[in-house]
């Protein structure tokens, strides 16, 4: 158990200060930002759960350049997070229950990292979209597609699909137009 997690946390740091080098030797062409859901969803087409379509304002970014942000933005937090359980978890003045609050919340993170990446997948071998992203979160699972247009039966298939990896839980689809 111990070797497991020495691997697991040398794996992290190592991934940590990967991302930290490329974060810091990038050109800096003030094109990356960090996108808030809120703005993620003036960017973005929204296709609703009745199948109804919202107002679609094309984005300053490309495509690629949000999803990969917004992924950027998404890892990073999720690091932070995995970095304090972690620390918990090592410490010697914590309790046994914070270090098995700790590990669980750090299972059912790696948890939700493993289910988005299958649906990601799943979503995309079933119709060949440009990208998608799938965000797990505590209010439910946002799924976001990059193509033009997203009929009624691609949202409600997104959706179960959605419901057959995590269950019964709200779903938001939206797509975003290719430049």
């Amino acid at each position: 158990m111990v070797k497991k997690q020495t691997v697991w946390l040398l794996t992290m740091l190592s991934l940590l200060i990967v991302l930290s080098v490329y974060y810091m030797t990038s050109p800096d062409s003030g094109e990356m930002a960090f996108i808030q859901d809120a703005e993620l969803e003036q960017t973005t087409g929204n296709m609703n759960g009745d199948g109804t379509t919202d107002d679609t304002v094309v984005s300053q970014m490309s495509s690629d350049e949000l999803f990969a942000s917004i992924r950027l933005e998404m890892q990073n937090k999720r690091d932070k997070l995995e970095e304090q359980w972690s620390a918990v978890m090592a410490s010697s003045t914590a309790t046994i229950e914070e270090k098995a609050k700790a590990t669980e919340n750090l299972d059912n993170l790696q948890d939700r990292r493993t289910k988005e990446n299958i649906l990601e997948k799943t979503i995309s071998a079933s119709v060949p979209y440009e990208d998608v992203l799938v965000r797990a979160e505590d209010n439910g699972v946002h799924v976001t597609v990059r193509a033009n247009e997203l009929s009624k039966s691609q949202t409600r298939e997104i959706m179960q699909m959605v419901y057959d990896e995590f269950g019964e839980v709200p779903v938001d689809v939206k797509f975003q137009p290719s430049k």
